[in-house]
C-alpha cells in the first residue's frame, strides 16, 4: 500500500456496492458497515460505530507478515491480500451489479471470493452480525446449506451465509487452512440456486465487466486521470438504482470532529448535491444516471403547488424523522449516533437554482427527443414560482444553520441561478414572454445581491446581508455565471476567502459560530472549490501545486471523506462523501484546461447513449 495508508485513526476503507446499497471493508479486510437490503436499511454490520456491540465480517489470520489492498483496475471490486509465513491468499470483495436480459442485477448480497495465490495459509472467519443497528440479540444457526441470522427482539430482521468452508468452522471461529479457492456470500434473501464456487467465479466475471464497460463509456482527461476515474466510479455508487435518487454518503453519525456533536445521517438524497453530483456524471457521458435522477424529481413533485423539500429519503419518502440510538458509542466514542434527518423540515433557497442547472443541461442536449420535455417544464416553472415567491426571504442556507435563518448571499445567488436558467429554458422552447418577465426578476434579485451582499471594506461578497464574514460558497459565483472570472468583484472575493478561510491547505467553509460553536474541520469540498476559482483567475501554479497537495490527504485507495482534519490530516465526516469526489472531478477537468460544456465530444456521446 502507499503512504496513504499509513495515516494512524484514519477512515481506511474501501466501498464496495452496486447502487442498491453498499459496504465498508477496513485496510485489515473486516466488513465494519452494511446495510441490507438497501442504502437506508438498518444496518448488519456496524462495528464502524461501536466496536465491541457493532457486529463485523472479518478474518483473523495466523502469522500474518502483511496485507496489501487495492481496487482492480477501472473497478468497484476491491481486493485484499494477506501475506503470511504459510502462504498467501487474496479476498475479492463486491456487491454483484450487471446487466442480464436488458435487466440490472443487484442482489443485496455481499461475495467475498477468497483466492489461494501460494501455500496453505491459515485464518479464522470472524462472522457476527448484529442486526437491526445491533439493538438486540442477532441468533445464529446452521439450517440445510446456510448460516441463518435473525434477530430475536425488536422489528425482525435476517440474513443468509452461504460458504464452501464448512458452516460449523464459520460459526465457531475454528482455524481454517486453505488449500484452494473458497467463497463466503451473505444474502439478505434466501437463494434459491445452488450457491457454487464456479457459480461464484461468474457473478465475479459478469460484475468485473459491468464496471470497465461503465469506465469505457466514461470521458477520459489526461490530466489526475486514476482520480477522476476513481472519483466517478464512488460516485456511481452513490446512484440508487430502483428511484434514480443520489446519496450524499453511504454512512451515519461519521463526526466532523472527533469527539463532537455534529453527527448526522447522510444516506439521503438532498435536492442539491444530487443535482450537482449528476451534473457531474452527465458532463462525464453518463446519461442515464441523469435520466433517472429527474425521473426522481418528477416522482416526488408531483403537483404544480407541491412545496419541494431539501431533501428526500432514496424512495420519495418526505418524512425523514430524526433519532438518536444510545445504545451505541458512536466512532470513536463521537456520540449521538442517529438515523434520520430533521434538515428535511429546513427551507434553504440555494436548491432551486442548482437543480434548474440540471434541467437545463439536459434540456441543452435533449430538447427535441424528449419525452418527459412538459412534465420537466412544469417543473420549471413551478420552481420559477417558487423563488418569485421566497427569494427575499431569509434561510438556513447550503451549510444547514439549524438554529438559525439569514440572508444567506449565496442563497441569493442560487435563487438567481434558477430565474436565470428558467429563462434559458423558456428561450430555448420559444417561451419569449415568460422568458422577459423572469429577465426582471432575475436582475432584481442581482441588483439586490450587489447591494445588500457586497462589503466594500473588505472588497468581497460575505457570508451574508451585513456580515463581515467569508463563506466558501461564495466561490462558486464563477461556476453558475453570476460573475465571469475576470470580474474584480469575483476575483477579490477568491483572494478574501483564501485570506480568511484557508488554512494549511485546506479550506474551513465558514468559520462563524453556529449551533455548535466555531467549526473546528476543514470541508474537503471547499477546498476543491477554491483550487478551481485560483485557477480561473490566473493563479495556475497555485491551484495545481494545492491541487497535488490535497490528494496526498485521500485515504489509501484514493478516496474522501466530508472533512480533513486541519493538522493531523485525518479524515472525518461520513464516507465517502459525493460533494468531495464530485468536485475533485470538476477541479481536475478545470486543470485539465477543459471547459465541460464545451466539449464537443461530450455532446456526440451523450447523444449516442441517448438514440
Amino acid at each position: 500500500m502507499d503512504n496513504h495508508s499509513d495515516q494512524t485513526n484514519n477512515l481506511n476503507y474501501g466501498i464496495i456496492g452496486n447502487c442498491r446499497s453498499a459496504a465498508l471493508v477496513s485496510v485489515k479486510g473486516s466488513v465494519d458497515w452494511c446495510c441490507l437490503p438497501d442504502f437506508n436499511s438498518p444496518s448488519v454490520f456496524a462495528s464502524l460505530l461501536d466496536s465491541e456491540k457493532g457486529g463485523r465480517l472479518a478474518f483473523e489470520v495466523e502469522d500474518l507478515a502483511d496485507i496489501q489492498q487495492k481496487y482492480f483496475a477501472y473497478t468497484n471490486i476491491l481486493r485484499t491480500r494477506f501475506l503470511t509465513k504459510n502462504g498467501v491468499f487474496e479476498v475479492y470483495d463486491f456487491m454483484p451489479r450487471y446487466i442480464q436480459d436488458t435487466a440490472y442485477q443487484a442482489p443485496p448480497e455481499i461475495i467475498r471470493y477468497i483466492h489461494c495465490v501460494e501455500g496453505a495459509p491459515k485464518f479464522r472467519i470472524i462472522y457476527d452480525p448484529r442486526m437491526g443497528y445491533a439493538q438486540f440479540t442477532t441468533k445464529s444457526e446452521i439450517t440445510n446449506d446456510y448460516i441463518k441470522s435473525y434477530t430475536t427482539e425488536g422489528r425482525y430482521e435476517s440474513v443468509y451465509l452461504y460458504s464452501s468452508f464448512h458452516l460449523e468452522q464459520i460459526l465457531q471461529s475454528e482455524l481454517i487452512e486453505l488449500t484452494k479457492d473458497g467463497f463466503l456470500l451473505l444474502s439478505y434473501n434466501q437463494k434459491l440456486i445452488e450457491i457454487t464456487l464456479n457459480r461464484i467465479r461468474l457473478e465475479y466475471e459478469r460484475t468485473k465487466v459491468y464496471w470497465m464497460n461503465w469506465v469505457d463509456r466514461t470521458i477520459h482527461y489526461t490530466y489526475a486521470t486514476d482520480e477522476i476515474i476513481r472519483s466517478a466510479l464512488t460516485l456511481k455508487l452513490l446512484t440508487y438504482q430502483k428511484s434514480g435518487a443520489i446519496l450524499a454518503a453511504v454512512t451515519t453519525s461519521l463526526p466532523e470532529t472527533i469527539g463532537g456533536e455534529r453527527n448526522w445521517d447522510y444516506r439521503f438524497c438532498w435536492i442539491r448535491d444530487a443535482s450537482m453530483i449528476v451534473s457531474i456524471l452527465m458532463n462525464l457521458g453518463h446519461y442515464q444516471s441523469v435520466h433517472r435522477f429527474l425521473d426522481f424529481i418528477l416522482d416526488i413533485i408531483p403537483y404544480k403547488d407541491e412545496k419541494i423539500q431539501i431533501m428526500y429519503g432514496i424512495n420519495g419518502e418526505k418524512i425523514l424523522e430524526e433519532r438518536e440510538l444510545d445504545w451505541l458509542s458512536g466512532y470513536e466514542g463521537s456520540k449521538p449516533v442517529r438515523i434520520g434527518n430533521a434538515a428535511y423540515l429546513q427551507k434553504q433557497n440555494d436548491i432551486y437554482g442548482v437543480l434548474l442547472d440540471v434541467i437545463f443541461q439536459y434540456f441543452r442536449f435533449f430538447r427535441n427527443t424528449l419525452s418527459n420535455s412538459e412534465d420537466l417544464w412544469t417543473v420549471v416553472r413551478t420552481v420559477a414560482r417558487s423563488v418569485e415567491l421566497n427569494w427575499r426571504k431569509p434561510d438556513k442556507g447550503i451549510w444547514e444553520y439549524r438554529n438559525s435563518k439569514r440572508h444567506f448571499v449565496f442563497s441569493k445567488v442560487l435563487s438567481w441561478t434558477a430565474i436565470d436558467r428558467a429563462v434559458k429554458i423558456a428561450e430555448l422552447f420559444g417561451k419569449n414572454s415568460m422568458a422577459e418577465r423572469w429577465k426582471a426578476i432575475r436582475e432584481d434579485i442581482r441588483k439586490d445581491i450587489f447591494k445588500k451582499g457586497w462589503n466594500s471594506k473588505l472588497q468581497a461578497f460575505t457570508q451574508y446581508y451585513g456580515s463581515s464574514n467569508m463563506d466558501a460558497a461564495n466561490l462558486l459565483m464563477q461556476s453558475y455565471g453570476f460573475l465571469d472570472a475576470k470580474d474584480p468583484h469575483y476575483i477579490s472575493t477568491v483572494y478574501r476567502t483564501r485570506m480568511e478561510l484557508l488554512k494549511d491547505g485546506l479550506m474551513y467553509r465558514y468559520k462563524d459560530h453556529d449551533d455548535f460553536g466555531e467549526p473546528k474541520t476543514s470541508f474537503t469540498v471547499c477546498t476543491f472549490w477554491l483550487i478551481k476559482s485560483l485557477y480561473l483567475i490566473g493563479e495556475v501554479d497555485d491551484a495545481k501545486n494545492l491541487f497535488e497537495r490535497v490528494l496526498q490527504y485521500s485515504n489509501h485507495l484514493g478516496l474522501f471523506s466530508e472533512g480533513i482534519d486541519f493538522t493531523t490530516k485525518r479524515l472525518l465526516g461520513n464516507f465517502p462523501q459525493g460533494y468531495s469526489h464530485l468536485a475533485l472531478i470538476d477541479t481536475a477537468i478545470t486543470l485539465s484546461g477543459k471547459q465541460i460544456e464545451d466539449n464537443d465530444r461530450l455532446f456526440a456521446i451523450l447523444r449516442r447513449s441517448y438514440s
